[in-house]
Formats: C-alpha cells, sequence, structure tokens
C-alpha cells in the first residue's frame, strides 16, 4: 500500500498563501500523475490541479493563476503552493498519486 503523507494545512485569511506538500512511499512515484483535489463542506470532491511525469499541468478554472502544481520525482513529492486565497478555497484537500489518496488537510481561509 502506497502511504501519502500531507502537510501545509491550516488557517490563513484572505489574500493569504499557503503551500501544500505530499510525500509519497511510492517505488516508481516517477510514472504516475499526481495531483491535489478538495472538498468543500456539502459538496463533491473536485480537481484541484494536476500534474503528470512530463511535468503537464491541468487547473481548475477557479484556481487557475493563483496556484501552482509542481513535483518532484527525487524526492517524491507533490506540492501545491496556493496564493491569494478566498474563502471558497476553504476545503479538505487531497493529495493524488496514481489511484491512492491522502487523507486530507484542511484549508481554511477566514478573516
Amino acid at each position: 500500500q502506497v502511504q501519502l503523507v500531507e502537510s501545509g494545512g491550516g488557517l490563513v485569511q484572505p489574500g493569504g498563501s499557503l503551500r501544500l506538500s505530499c510525500a509519497a512511499s511510492a517505488t516508481i512515484f516517477s510514472i504516475y500523475v499526481t495531483g491535489w483535489y478538495r472538498q468543500a463542506p456539502g459538496k463533491q470532491r473536485e480537481l484541484v490541479a494536476t500534474i503528470n511525469n512530463y511535468g503537464t499541468t491541468n487547473y481548475a478554472d477557479a484556481v487557475k493563476g493563483r496556484f501552482t502544481i509542481s513535483r518532484d520525482n527525487v524526492k517524491k513529492t507533490v506540492s501545491l503552493e496556493m496564493n491569494n486565497l478566498k474563502p471558497e478555497d476553504t476545503a479538505i484537500y487531497y493529495c493524488n498519486v496514481g489511484l491512492w489518496w491522502g487523507q486530507g488537510t484542511q484549508v481554511t481561509v477566514s478573516s
């Protein structure tokens, strides 16, 4: 079983920034598409951003221009830099590597 360990969630004021990181135990991490998803209260889980093993990225329209996803195939990590955070970004954020998921980390944007 692949283990994903997330860090970086927390409480931030609107306009602030957070960086989420996810460390994977997968032996062949480099071949998997990785990404971040989120689930807000009362809503379905939605895609935030993905990045494949060639570095091609995909972002949800709601975060495009504010969030940046990156990966390090040596350290086996995938990160999400979140800037200019808005209250509607409040959600549990989940790291995804291939078919595996992290436990989720809470991001709360509030004044």
